[in-house]
């Protein structure tokens, strides 16, 4: 996946911008926060993992089809950059993981019986407490 990583984060496009937050004198000067765009549709990752990707709730990825990522949490651009870029690829790996269909089974007859037996149970409990009471 490493290869395959490299080929799509060249696909990726880093804009350097101004970091939110305290900062000092240097806040205004320094665009050290990076705002990277991942075009999901324009990737060359498998169809299987677009859909996935666009499928998922993830509020980053717009209606275009395009993943926004903001690091802004290193003082330095370079180290905002690389947080950026393994951010992508654990979103990305993460949607590489081809979910396993889940088989549909019944409950076993022992499972059944212990059910049965505890709303047996619970009835009976209720039943005495409907303040019925013979002398």
């Amino acid at each position: 996946m490493a290869f395959l990583f490299d080929r799509i984060a060249a696909e990726a496009q880093l804009l350097s911008i101004r970091a939110q937050g305290a900062g000092g004198q240097n806040v205004n000067k320094v665009s050290s926060a990076i705002h990277l765009r991942f075009d999901i549709h324009a990737s060359s990752l498998p169809e299987a993992v677009k859909e996935r990707l666009l499928q998922s709730a993830d509020n980053r990825i717009s209606r275009d089809g395009v993943l926004i990522l903001k690091a802004q949490q290193h003082r330095t651009r370079e180290l905002n950059r690389q947080d950026a870029y393994e951010r992508l690829r654990s979103i990305l790996e993460a949607a590489a993981i081809e979910p396993v269909p889940r088989k549909a089974t019944q409950p076993s007859y022992a499972s059944r019986r212990r059910r049965r037996e505890s709303k047996s149970l619970r009835s009976g409990i209720k039943q005495l407490r409907s303040g019925r009471i013979d002398l």
